[in-house]
């Protein structure tokens, strides 16, 4: 069965046909936490400040003090009352349910972006936000995401923004 499966994505590669996402990347099938929510799965900070720590308990060092309420997040694993978290650089470490939020936001990467008044760069610039400028997700269809910046909302390609997967659709 190895030697046919091993055939076939030879054959699938000199054909050029694609194999799933999963199958390319070798990333692992999804992946249910503790609490019955998907892993990973992007947050939001609800606290307006939030200590990270290196392990899931109070006992562990704090790592990181977070001030940023909305700031969004990747919860990558679960332990009880407890999230590990990875920030738009990287960093990783546990905080504690209670600072969290399910709320969907995301943050403006690499420059000042526009958004626009529909999901097309022809469409009326509403609003320039500059890099670090988090909004909450109200949707993403495509290439596309509206997003909501202190009660206006535009849309920006998902290129410009952490907080949101690839290919994910958010209504």
């Amino acid at each position: 069965m190895l030697r046919f499966l091993s055939i076939l994505m030879l054959f699938s590669g000199l054909l050029g046909q694609s194999l799933p996402t999963h199958a390319q990347s070798g990333a692992q099938e999804p992946r249910v936490g503790e609490s019955g929510q998907p892993l990973p799965r992007l947050i939001s900070l609800a606290a307006s400040k939030a200590f990270m720590r290196s392990g899931p308990g109070r006992q562990y060092p704090i790592l990181w003090v977070y001030e940023r309420t909305q700031l969004p997040l990747e919860v990558i694993d679960e332990h009880r009352a407890w999230r590990q978290v990875r920030d738009h650089e990287g960093t990783t470490g546990w905080m504690h349910v209670s600072l969290l939020s399910s709320r969907r936001t995301a943050m403006i990467i690499g420059t000042t972006r526009k958004l626009y008044d529909d999901p097309s760069p022809a469409s009326a610039t509403r609003l320039l936000a500059d890099a670090g400028v988090i909004g909450e997700v109200k949707s993403c269809e495509g290439i596309w995401c509206q997003l909501d910046i202190d009660g206006t909302e535009g849309w920006i390609e998902r290129r410009y923004l952490w907080g949101v997967y690839e290919r994910e659709i958010i209504d």
